[in-house]
């Protein structure tokens, strides 16, 4: 065996590297393009609930909040909040509802956004829908 690293070693390994990394790529696609449908909860999408994720971005919700571990930080994770909620969307809407309009002093505080009734439903049941979804249990504890 040569000691000496050539540049037809270097190209096959480039090439075979790349060539294993594209059948990974796309053998790792087909399986998750399969699984999709069964865990994505697709079936559930009703207009309350496109309403919901539209109010989630209109008020830049993920600017603070994480849902399915994407966004913000600041504030708690909010794919399992209505499981944490006791699968309550009237718990969910009290919440959100009860919020000061000022804050609460010395502590960090989601704001009040005077949202309707209907969008109020609507964003309970975005969180309910996402909460449905099948994550293989992510978040890996109740509190996010």
């Amino acid at each position: 065996m040569s000691e000496r690293f050539t540049k037809s070693m270097a190209r096959n390994i480039y090439l075979g590297g790349g060539v294993f990394s594209l059948l990974l790529f796309f053998s790792l696609s087909y399986h998750t393009l399969g699984v999709l449908p069964e865990r994505d909860n697709r079936h559930n999408i009703t207009d309350e609930v496109a309403l919901g994720k539209k109010v989630w971005e209109d008020n830049n919700c993920v600017g603070c909040h994480t849902i399915l571990g994407e966004g913000a930080y600041f504030a708690p994770e909010l794919g399992n909040v209505y499981t944490r909620f006791g699968n309550s969307t009237e718990a969910i809407i009290s919440f959100i509802e009860s919020r000061p309009a000022e804050g609460i002093p010395g502590r960090r505080s989601m704001p009040q956004f005077n949202l309707t009734r209907e969008e109020l439903v609507g964003m309970a049941e975005f969180l309910k829908w996402t909460s449905e979804i099948d994550t293989n249990d992510w978040p890996p504890n109740i509190e996010g």
